[in-house]
């Protein structure tokens, strides 16, 4: 008789249990995230969608080591985050994390070039400044500033920044948001880029809904919870996407 298929269960870059996130006390309390169960599979692109206000971008800050959960517990890999002090969590975002954030936050008396090199400066195992840029195709405007680039420009240097560091995670909060759609797909066509490539699992938080198609998994927030967890059998290239 044949032997029963070997099935392996996916290796998780995250994990969360029960995290909630309240703000303020008594009356005024704001409770951000209500009990929040989440489990993103290592090397997937997940597209985390909600309303402005859903929890979406508390949930992220708390997984990148930004931010600290009221209650609950959160692992990255073997690591309980939860557990962490601020050493703790600072090396843990220097070794691991890249960050990607709506308005770029680039230095605007620095070129391209070193705006990347700000972050290479301090990584333990850098990519070559020139190298991130040539991966998000800038490689030929490494010299200029960002008051000379265009806005999707300017973001593809701010993925490149935060990719130069080779981190396992790259958090990206709404990196969509101030672009028009074709600049978008642009920028959407490079992260999925830095998921094949370098294998760096990427959570995207957006409320873009278009942008869930590329997605490996979709998890859909609302009122400090997640509503429902969707994963993709046929993904869309990035430029085929309807905004």
């Amino acid at each position: 008789m044949p032997e029963p298929a070997q099935t392996t269960e996916p290796i998780l870059a995250f994990r969360c249990e029960g995290v909630t996130k309240v703000y303020g006390e008594g009356a005024a309390a704001v409770h951000a995230l209500r009990g929040v169960d989440l489990e993103a599979p290592q090397g997937e692109l997940v597209v985390v969608l909600g309303a402005s206000g859903s929890g979406k971008s508390t949930m992220l800050n708390i997984m990148g080591g930004l931010d600290r959960a009221s209650a609950g517990r959160v692992w990255f890999m073997d690591k309980e985050l939860t557990a962490m002090n601020d050493a703790a969590l600072t090396r843990y975002r220097r070794q691991h994390v890249g960050f990607v954030f709506q308005f770029y936050n680039l230095m605007p008396s620095l070129t391209a070039r070193e705006n990347v090199e700000l972050v290479t400066e301090i990584a333990g195992n850098p990519m070559d400044p020139d190298e991130a840029l040539a991966l998000v195709g800038l490689e030929d405007r490494a010299g200029h500033f960002p008051a000379q680039l265009s806005g999707g420009e300017q973001q593809r240097v701010a993925i490149a920044r935060a990719v130069a560091k080779q981190p396992e995670v790259l958090f990206c909060d709404e990196p969509t948001g101030a672009l028009d759609s074709k600049t978008g797909r642009a920028v959407l066509r490079v992260l999925k880029d830095v998921n094949e490539r370098l294998g760096a699992t990427v959570l995207i938080i957006t409320h873009a809904a278009a942008t869930a198609a590329m997605a490996d998994r979709v998890l859909n927030f609302a009122d400090g919870k997640i509503r429902e967890v969707t994963v993709n059998d046929a993904k869309l290239d990035p430029e085929d996407i309807k905004w």
